[in-house]
């Protein structure tokens, strides 16, 4: 497999834009292109969300294509609903990886904003399991049936996911492209209004026009593509395995972290977790940055407890520092001197020493039948 580069990428101003959706694209894919110091792709990957409906346009990477002036080039178009444009990535990139090209355009958008939000609402959530949205199901409201099982399975409350807007606004108003680059407070997204319980406006995406390109290529570029994965989960809510993680996430992170040939160790810059955005929104020493960081180190035990097999000792530490936070973080949901405080204090104490006890466990000897074979006479 070949290596993959980012040889250059472009955007556009993201919001309530005039242009035709195709031209929004071409700006972008143009502007990656002249990153690129290419004139023209040997492929194109359109990604777009049901352009047929919102713009009216069919065949739509044909279209796409014609605009930018490259009727001849092989396009294609790939849709996900709103995961369309990491899927348009994961294709070019196998377009390049395997030889079949050399230069892959990957440009995506959207144009929505000309649309009635109560049509705009019905056509997104079309992507959503017929049985689910024939029960009046729509994104918003399944969104908040995943945010309120988190906040009652893991003690996150109102504030650590206003947190999140907050933190999203602050990259935003360093963006001059963004949407709305401008500050939000925490009193401002928790006064904000009521879409449905337990988000609020300012925690929902906007309804916005704009696109991105990125050129990926066969020879060297700034950024070396070291793994991609694609995952995918059954799209009914009610047939998941878990309601509050991603398991299609969770596959495709560890398909690219195989492909890298590394871990998350490695990782210098990621996402971060609702749990660690939660804690650095808090001032030091405030209850409630203590109530999230017990969340957030709940997470990294729980985490670490899976990534060991059963039954080794390695598993029985982490079980045993998994189990101490769940404790802590509900010693810290009771006032002081009430009786659920004593016995949750009890119950910490003794995960205290339960950890104590397994960071001492010796190690299990190998059983002789796994004892790589050795013949020093064998050269």
């Amino acid at each position: 497999m070949q290596d993959v580069w980012v040889s250059g990428a472009g955007m556009t101003r993201i919001g309530r834009r005039g242009e035709p959706l195709a031209e929004l694209m071409a700006e972008a894919a143009l502007a990656a292109l002249a990153m690129a110091g290419l004139e023209r792709p040997q492929a194109i990957v359109v990604a777009a969300m049901n352009p047929e409906e919102f713009v009216g346009d069919g065949n739509f990477a044909s279209n796409v294509a014609s605009h930018m002036g490259f009727a001849d080039v092989p396009t294609l178009r790939v849709e996900t609903a709103t995961s369309s444009g990491a899927a348009a990535f994961y294709a070019g990139f196998a377009q390049v990886a395997s030889g079949l090209c050399s230069t892959v355009l990957v440009v995506g958008g959207e144009k929505m904003t000309h649309v009635a939000t109560p049509r705009v609402s019905e056509l997104i959530g079309r992507s959503i399991d017929p049985y689910e949205r024939s029960y009046g199901a729509t994104m918003p409201a399944l969104a908040a049936l995943i945010t309120r099982a988190l906040m009652a399975r893991h003690g996150v409350g109102e504030r650590e996911i206003a947190a999140v807007a907050v933190k999203n606004h602050a990259h935003a108003a360093r963006n001059p492209l963004a949407h709305f680059p401008s500050l939000v407070t925490m009193d401002e997204v928790m006064a904000s209004r009521m879409v449905s319980d337990p988000l609020r406006l300012l925690h929902c995406c906007p309804i916005s026009d704009g696109a991105a390109a990125v050129v990926l290529t066969s020879t060297r570029g700034p950024v070396r593509v070291a793994g991609v994965g694609q995952g995918t989960d059954t799209l009914a809510l009610r047939h998941r395995h878990e309601l509050t993680s991603f398991r299609a996430t969770q596959t495709a992170a560890r398909a690219a972290f195989t492909m890298a040939g590394f871990g998350p160790a490695r990782v210098d810059f990621a996402e971060n977790s609702i749990n660690r955005k939660a804690v650095r929104s808090h001032p030091a020493h405030s209850p409630d940055r203590e109530r999230a960081r017990c969340a957030w180190q709940h997470s990294i035990n729980r985490r670490e407890l899976r990534r060991h097999p059963a039954h080794l000792p390695d598993r029985q530490r982490a079980r045993c520092a998994w189990q101490h936070s769940i404790n802590r973080r509900e010693l810290r949901r009771h006032p002081a001197h009430s009786p659920d405080r004593q016995r949750a204090r009890c119950a910490w104490q003794h995960s205290i020493n339960r950890r104590e006890l397994c960071r001492h466990l010796a190690p299990r000897p190998r059983h002789p039948r796994f004892e790589p074979f050795s013949n020093p006479s064998i050269q």
